[in-house]
């Protein structure tokens, strides 16, 4: 459970934001299981449209995802779309700057079927600290921190594509406990501001 008042919009932001970031980047070994975590979670019809037309057209879920106000809701899935897109642009960019290493010790933590969530999460803030380290400082830190979050799930998912969805799991609770009011500011500025300028360096 996330304990930092969270709600579900604030939920289906993040889960937007981590599936668009893993979909829009380069070079990964988890197509299925990205597919099978798309039918799982709610998110738009137009996200899936790689997926089969059942899903493409599925209004209950759909609607769910949109909430009431669907033309303002849409707008704004639009925009978390076009910020994972730049954050997964950048993330290709600097994909070499992660270790193999720190990936493959992450991927061994996530095996351990007797962690517990809370475990997870804290393998992966250690994993992040690490990480942090040794990339350019030319960026503000929680936009680093929220990129290289989901650059780590990415690197993850792609070693042992199993994991995917616990990783994906855990990387959204993971940014809805530390990162939410940067998330939140992010979309709420990108509504008047170029996306490129906001999440570019």
């Amino acid at each position: 459970m996330v304990s930092n008042g969270s709600g579900p919009q604030d939920e289906r932001i993040t889960n937007l934001l981590v599936f668009g970031f893993l979909q829009n980047c380069s070079n990964y070994n988890f197509h299925e299981e990205l597919e099978l975590l798309g039918r799982e979670l709610p998110v738009p019809a137009y996200l899936k449209e790689d997926y089969d037309d059942e899903l493409q057209t599925d209004g209950n879920r759909c609607s769910y995802f949109l909430d009431g106000g669907a033309r303002d809701s849409e707008s704004q899935e639009e925009i978390i779309q076009d910020i994972a897109r730049q954050l997964a642009q950048i993330g290709d960019r600097m994909d070499h700057s992660i270790h193999p290493g720190l990936v493959n010790n992450l991927a061994m933590q996530f095996m351990n079927v007797n962690l517990s969530e809370e475990d997870r999460r804290k393998h992966l803030a250690a994993a992040l600290e690490q990480a942090m380290q040794t990339y350019p400082k030319d960026m503000e830190k929680e936009k680093t921190m929220l990129m290289l979050a989901m650059l780590l799930a990415k690197k993850v998912a792609d070693h042992t594509p199993s994991l995917l969805r616990d990783v994906f799991h855990t990387t959204v609770n993971f940014i809805s406990q530390n990162l939410l009011t940067y998330v939140r500011n992010l979309v709420r500025n990108v509504r008047t501001s170029d996306v490129s300028s906001l999440v570019s360096h």
